[in-house]
């Protein structure tokens, strides 16, 4: 098989600010894999966790590295080259684009959709929530009513975590409230917490009726999520504190859920392994995104109904996504009935 990069820059309509930091553009990479006259697609985005990241560039030269070695494999020698890539420490984000693509090669070889491989109910997929990064509290309110305009929006997530303290955290939350009464919302601190504020701000929350909280301690501090959880009146999720299906089993007795995101699980193979090993110990599970376009999201929503929550909304901010698929409904992010990823290519600003 031949495999194909390419780079492609998106804008966020609004940047993005979580506790640590601001995001406005991300440069991706567009994965192809070709063979038997079929391409399949995929896509690899840059993240970071704080103590963990993965940068364009370092996707680049280890999809590169990679390339050439696989171009003597068959798309259907699936484990043969997932145990490839581990042997090769390539990034979990590049090994993503390319379970992608292989995924994409297979649906468009039995001409279905991977929704239809895997034999998922479609009618299951619940509302993806859209994200209010961390601002002002009139800044978030305009934010807010954006995105009351521009879709039909049923869940929030509001970041909070604010370099300014919990009663910034606070004020921002009511202030988003207030012009949202009738959405559900969510809470992600992104780490921002200390487990102290992360206590007085779970059971402030609960008492607005917010539904949980996801990664209210930073990445590292996972031995306090146990305590959090026993005066925590809410659910606590996890997101940087769990990237594969590995790490599962020592958060369990913690935690309420997880997040599962593509790039940090190393693909959609991955992903499904992570829904298996969270449903076993009892766990909820959400889908989430980082800067990813309409490519990875659309892959996203394939498994989406094996999710309690969704969080599929990076590629409805950008002004210049490349690839239509997914369509929003009603709230929901549903894929098409088109073979593999249904996903299309489109000229930025058709």
């Amino acid at each position: 098989m031949q495999i194909k990069i390419e780079v492609f820059t998106v804008n966020k309509r609004f940047p993005l600010t979580i506790s640590r930091g601001t995001t406005a553009q991300t440069t991706n990479i567009w994965v192809k894999i070709a063979d038997d006259g079929i391409e399949g697609w995929g896509e690899a985005s840059p993240f970071c966790l704080g103590n963990h990241s993965q940068s364009t560039e370092m996707l680049i030269e280890a999809l590169q590295k990679i390339a050439p070695i696989l171009s003597n494999y068959h798309p259907l020698q699936r484990q043969q080259i997932s145990q490839l890539l581990q042997s090769y420490s390539i990034p979990s984000s590049a090994q993503a684009g390319i379970d992608m693509a292989l995924h994409d090669w297979l649906g468009k070889q039995v001409q279905l959709p991977l929704w239809q491989l895997w034999g998922v109910d479609c009618d299951r997929i619940v509302p993806t929530s859209v994200t209010i990064g961390i601002n002002s509290p009139e800044k978030a309110q305009e934010r807010t009513i954006d995105w009351l305009n521009f879709v039909d929006v049923k869940v929030l997530k509001v970041k909070l975590g604010s370099t300014l303290g919990i009663a910034a955290d606070k004020a921002m939350l009511l202030a988003v409230k207030e012009v949202a009464p009738n959405q559900e919302i969510f809470v992600d601190a992104n780490g921002g917490w200390s487990l102290e504020d992360a206590v007085i701000m779970s059971d402030w929350l609960g008492e607005l009726g917010i539904k949980y909280i996801e990664q209210p301690l930073a990445r590292g501090e996972e031995s306090k999520l146990l305590e959090l959880k026993m005066r925590s009146p809410l659910p606590i999720f996890v997101d940087e504190s769990c990237m594969i299906s590995q790490d599962i089993p020592i958060l369990a007795n913690s935690v309420a859920g997880i997040n599962i995101k593509l790039m940090k699980a190393g693909g959609l193979s991955e992903a499904l392994r992570m829904v298996h090993t969270a449903k076993a110990y009892g766990l909820q599970i959400m889908f989430g995104c980082y800067s990813d376009s309409t490519l990875a999201n659309t892959a996203a929503a394939h498994l989406s109904p094996l999710a309690d929550y969704l969080d599929l909304d990076s590629h409805l901010n950008l002004t210049d996504d490349p690839f239509s698929g997914a369509t929003m409904q009603q709230g929901r992010l549903l894929p098409n009935d088109k073979p593999g990823l249904g996903v299309e290519y489109r000229a930025v600003g058709n």
